[in-house]
């Protein structure tokens, strides 16, 4: 008989913490998900119990792999505090903007670490991510991929990778390769269309872990795609790692602009270098007459980043193959099409650049 949530809570209800309660009773376990034999959820301790409890998260996995029709498990380990207490009426003015951190740490054997980002969603940051990913390795670097977009991963579709990670000692995660391109996702560890609802401090521990315990081996380059707007995910990766810098992807639309400003302007307040910026479905060429047509206007970008004085990257077209080689996960720049031209322009430059 298949295992249940329910099997599971009654399981661990015999793992005790150093406090005479279990793990079940503290409420710390989390997002349990069933999907065959594989199980998969999370511990979410308080902060200061945080460096003590691996002990415990390897003997919840432990106590879960006993169990009958389970053939694997992995629990995500991860800290969270309450809210601080206001002790005076909250000021009206906004404050506070977050601070670069003087401890932004590098990734054990990554020379450089790109951030692609977008001020909104739809803008096709993904797409460029995976396929900038792939036109990188065939220029000859060594190249990952981490999809940061915690709440919509969409690497695992668009790589046309599904096999789940493993974890020989329980700590390190070894990663995925799919066209040349090392690649971790958080939606390797989840049934595609599993929601994660978690909170700030889970998406920043995850980020942290999967940054921290993947083994990326020696890389030239880092891909992180990132969530779009300027939230937690993006402001940890600003503050936390040693970040080469970003590049900003957005449609030629004014109000894509100005949500990629936003974008632009949160780097500029992390102290995050800005590489430059993409403009996506810039155009769209007729296949059957050759006529091209601005469906979505033309140049925004390029005349947003000559208003700030940054380099311009490249233009990608609006085209029914990028799609579908997202779609069907084979990126178009893996393979002889004629749009992937615009992926290895940009790939290209960045490495002439010595960016990438």
């Amino acid at each position: 008989m298949a295992v249940t949530p329910k099997d599971i809570l009654a399981a661990l209800k015999v793992l005790k913490l150093p406090d005479g309660r279990d793990v079940v009773q503290a409420d710390f376990v989390r997002a349990i998900s069933v999907d065959e034999g594989e199980i998969r959820f999370v511990l979410e301790v308080p902060p200061e119990l945080g460096p003590s409890m691996e002990p415990v998260r390897l003997a919840a996995e432990q106590i879960v792999g006993r169990m009958g029709g389970v053939d694997s498990v992995s629990v995500l380990l991860t800290a969270h505090g309450p809210a601080p207490k206001v002790s005076e009426p909250p000021q009206l003015k906004i404050g506070g903007h977050p601070k670069p951190s003087a401890d932004r740490a590098p990734v054990v054997g990554v020379d450089r670490i790109l951030a692609i980002a977008s001020g909104k969603g739809g803008v096709g940051k993904s797409t460029v991510s995976s396929n900038l990913a792939v036109a990188l390795a065939k220029q000859g670097r060594r190249v990952g991929l981490l999809d940061a977009d915690i709440y919509g991963p969409s690497q695992p579709r668009m790589m046309g990778v599904s096999k789940r990670p493993s974890s020989p000692d329980g700590k390190k995660i070894i990663p995925l390769r799919a066209h040349g391109v090392t690649m971790m996702s958080i939606g390797l560890m989840l049934e595609e269309d599993q929601a994660v609802i978690w909170r700030g401090p889970m998406l920043m521990g995850a980020l942290q872990q999967m940054l921290g315990q993947v083994e990326w081996g020696e890389l030239d380059v880092l891909i992180v795609d990132l969530p779009p707007g300027t939230g937690d995910v993006q402001l940890t990766l600003a503050q936390k790692s040693k970040i080469t810098g970003a590049i900003v992807v957005s449609t030629p639309q004014d109000v894509a602009l100005l949500d990629a400003r936003k974008a632009l302007n949160m780097f500029e307040k992390t102290e995050t270098p800005v590489l430059g910026m993409i403009e996506n479905m810039s155009m769209y060429v007729c296949p059957k007459c050759g006529h091209k047509e601005h469906l979505f206007g033309h140049g925004g970008a390029k005349d947003e980043a000559d208003r700030l004085g940054l380099p311009f990257l490249g233009a990608i077209p609006l085209e029914l193959d990028i799609r579908l080689g997202g779609d069907s996960g084979t990126p178009v720049a893996a393979t002889s099409n004629s749009v992937a031209e615009a992926f290895t322009n940009i790939a290209r430059r960045l490495v002439e650049g010595g960016l990438a």
